[in-house]
This record gives structure tokens, C-alpha cells and sequence, in this order.
């Protein structure tokens, strides 16, 4: 069982949403994305909305995304068959009421468009009505101000989220960095429970650095960090991470944040204006940090282990989520 449950994983659980692109990707055309181990077709209708179907078509297995959109649906360029947004084949043009036509033959995909990305429900069974997507305060509430970041890594998205749970790492990855430099190197840890996951956070240090990390679980999967800052980085509350990774395919992964500060009015603004002039281009290079180590970590890694009590976090969350998939398997 326990290789099935590693083979499931890498591509990700089923029945959970997750963040697959900046909603910036898709324009008019259609475009195919590799995904949760599937090769996804993305386009929009006349009126902007979004749609996804398997990047294959049911006849003969040729790239949809290389054919033409009729609003909700994609004429293959092969044959012209045309499939709709829903999976239903509606038109065969070289034979007119063939058994191909009517039959919901195409996968498709329930797709949302929140918080500058694009997400996919990366269904076990095909569902009508998709379970209700929540995002973390900081995506949803007007008092915060949120700037999406995109990239993609060469990793396990796996190894991306133990990084995460693990805040001693900002302590020696990430010394120099402007917001991480300060506390102590030594640390005691405790798991607590919330509504939607858990808290992994130091006891003998709080507000002084990567002093904790959550998991949450809302419908996706994300994390949540946060750095004190200083007056001189500007108006707002602490600098908010939240983070959701997503496999492409084996150890590629896409890798979505957004970075949040509670802001509101004129602050607002000059906050805004402040992260784009200077401290983007910081947070991308703690980002580099972490991408830069992670990609150098051999794919069997996590096979050859000594843990200690600083990685009860990662462990917590290995364990739920072999623990959901071994329930998905169980039930087909």
C-alpha cells in the first residue's frame, strides 16, 4: 500500500482544488498546460470565462489545444470533431450521427478563476457540483492587499511543502536575507490545532523571525508564514505568505504565492507602490534561496532521514496527507 500511496501523490489528490496558473495565462487562444500529471486544454469563451478540458480529443487523441474555439467548446484541428466545455461531444462533421456524437467522451474539468489564479478541481469521478472553494482571509477580505508570484520549480512539490513547515530553515537558508537575519538559532517547537489544520510555531520566540508556519485546508491545500517588519518597510501589519504547490509532472512543480500585508486607505498605496519599487525584487531572491537548495536535493532524499523534534511540522503533514490518499484509495 505504502507505493501506492507515494504513486498517488505525486500528481497530486483528488477531489481537492489546486492553483495551477496566473489567470494571466490564458487570453484568447487556447493553451495547454501540463498539470496534476494531465495535459490540460485552457481557453475563453466570448465573454472571458474560463474553461478546461483534457488536451486530448476523443477520436483520435490529437491536441486540442492546437484547434479552433467556438465560444464554449474547441473544434479539433484533425478532423474538426467539436467538444464542448463539458466534456460533450457535439458535432462530428465527416460523420453526422455517429455514436461519437452526443457522448460525454472528453474530460473535463471545474475551473475558477480567485485571487489571480486560475484552479483546477482535480476530480476522481466526474461531478456536476464541485465542493465550495475558501481562501485564506488575506485573499478574500478588502483590509488586505495581495500580490500573486509565480514560478515554476524543479522539485518535488512535496519537498516544497516540508520547506514550508520547517521555520528553523529561515534561520541558516535564509541568514542574510533583509527580513530573516534576526533571534536565536536554537528553538523549541508545539503542533497546535486550528478549524481548517495546524500551527507549527516556536515557544521561546514569536515576532522576531520565521517564527511559525500554518496548514490549512479549505477545499486546497495551502500554507501560511509570517515575517515581522520593520517602520521602514512600510504602513501594514506583518508581511503574510501564503503559499499552495502544485505537481506539473515528476519533480516539476508550480509554485503560487501570495504575499499579503493588512493595509487599507493611503497606506494602502504607498505600500503598493513601496513593494514594486524595492521589496519585490528581495522577496524574490529569499524565494531563489529556497529553489536554488530544493532542486539541488536528490529526488530520493526524504528516503534517508534522521528527524529531530524541529521537524514534527513536516511529519504532522506527511502524515495527513498519506492519510487522505490512502482514504481515496480505499474508496475507489
Amino acid at each position: 500500500m505504502s507505493d501506492h500511496i507515494d504513486e498517488y501523490l505525486k500528481t497530486g489528490l483528488k477531489d481537492l482544488w489546486f492553483p495551477i496558473c496566473p489567470s494571466t495565462f490564458i487570453a484568447e487562444t487556447p493553451v495547454s498546460l501540463r498539470r496534476l500529471g494531465i495535459k490540460l486544454v485552457l481557453w475563453r469563451d466570448g465573454g472571458g470565462r474560463l474553461h478546461a478540458l483534457e488536451d486530448h480529443c476523443p477520436h483520435r487523441g490529437a491536441p486540442l489545444s492546437a484547434g479552433i474555439v467556438l465560444n464554449d467548446r474547441i473544434a479539433c484541428p484533425y478532423h474538426g470533431v467539436e467538444v464542448r466545455s463539458d466534456g460533450m461531444v457535439v458535432k462530428v462533421p465527416g460523420s453526422p450521427g455517429c455514436k461519437l456524437e452526443g457522448s460525454r467522451a472528453a474530460r473535463a474539468f471545474h475551473v475558477q478563476e480567485r485571487a489571480g489564479y486560475v484552479f483546477i478541481f482535480n476530480h476522481a469521478r466526474p461531478t456536476d457540483t464541485p465542493p465550495p472553494l475558501r481562501l485564506p482571509e488575506e485573499l478574500e477580505s478588502d483590509e488586505y492587499a495581495a500580490f500573486p508570484c509565480y514560478a515554476e520549480w524543479r522539485t518535488d512539490y512535496r519537498y516544497i511543502q516540508d520547506n514550508v513547515m520547517d521555520p528553523m530553515h529561515g534561520t541558516f537558508v535564509h541568514k542574510q536575507s533583509h527580513s530573516m537575519f534576526q533571534g536565536t538559532i536554537e528553538a523549541k517547537f508545539r503542533l497546535r490545532d486550528t478549524d481548517t489544520g495546524f500551527i507549527f510555531e516556536k515557544t521561546n520566540q514569536q515576532n522576531v523571525n520565521f517564527d511559525w508556519a500554518e496548514f490549512g485546508d479549505t477545499g486546497f491545500h495551502w500554507q501560511r508564514l509570517s515575517i515581522p517588519y520593520p517602520k521602514t518597510a512600510g504602513p501594514g501589519g506583518p508581511f503574510t505568505i501564503i503559499g499552495s504547490f502544485t505537481p506539473i509532472s515528476d519533480n516539476l512543480s508550480a509554485v503560487v504565492h501570495w504575499r499579503c500585508r493588512k493595509v487599507s486607505g493611503w497606506q494602502r498605496s504607498a505600500w503598493q507602490f513601496l513593494f514594486k519599487a524595492k521589496l519585490e525584487a528581495l522577496h524574490w531572491g529569499v524565494l531563489e534561496q529556497d529553489r536554488a537548495l530544493l532542486e539541488k536535493m536528490d529526488p530520493a532524499a526524504n528516503q534517508r532521514e534522521s528527524l529531530y523534534d524541529h521537524d514534527l511540522g513536516l511529519v504532522r503533514l506527511r502524515r495527513h496527507l498519506r492519510q487522505l490518499a490512502q482514504q481515496r484509495l480505499a474508496a475507489g
